[in-house]
């Protein structure tokens, strides 16, 4: 019986230890495997912007555009357009509970038999948070914006992103 009551205090614990892996101040990634930007010229206005985090994908690629944004405007441009896109990471990346939906159908070896069902589940990710990394492929331009759905208004995205994320 004692066995039982350890189980919710283990499986506390491990979330709570979970919790400590969270995605670092904005910044540049200072060593190999660490989080933060970095970025390569590809042509005089292309660049290749990547943005290493821990957690769930959207703020990573919200950082990844804002540096996009931030790079823009430092090389003398007013917009950019992303050409190619890469995000990798999981929804359940940060760790904690994920619930879940399954349907299922079954037929018998011979034909004899028939199932179905609808199951309910919770997926539980006691590793914590995990890595997540955007890879953004930029174009710049000057002048007024296109409009194209993957062009971005340099300063729009600095000003939105930035004061979401309290820059």
């Amino acid at each position: 019986m004692k066995r039982l009551a350890i189980l919710p205090i283990l499986a506390a614990s491990t979330l709570a230890l979970s919790a400590c892996a969270s995605l670092a101040p904005y910044g540049p990634q200072t060593s190999s495997g660490g989080q933060g930007f970095t970025e390569q010229r590809i042509e005089s206005n292309r660049f290749r912007v990547n943005y290493y985090g821990v957690g769930a994908p959207g703020p990573v690629a919200d950082l990844a555009l804002l540096r996009a944004a931030e790079l823009t405007t430092q090389q003398g441009y007013d917009w950019f357009e992303v050409t190619q896109r890469w995000i990798d990471g999981r929804p359940d990346s940060a760790g904690g509970v994920r619930p879940s939906v399954g349907v299922g159908y079954s037929s018998g070896r011979y034909g004899g038999y028939s199932a179905s069902g609808v199951g309910v589940g919770v997926g539980l990710n006691f590793s914590g948070p995990s890595p997540t990394s955007t890879t953004l492929e930029v174009v710049m331009g000057r002048g007024s914006r296109p409009d194209r759905p993957n062009a971005y208004d340099a300063r729009g995205v600095q000003d939105s992103v930035g004061a979401r994320r309290g820059f």
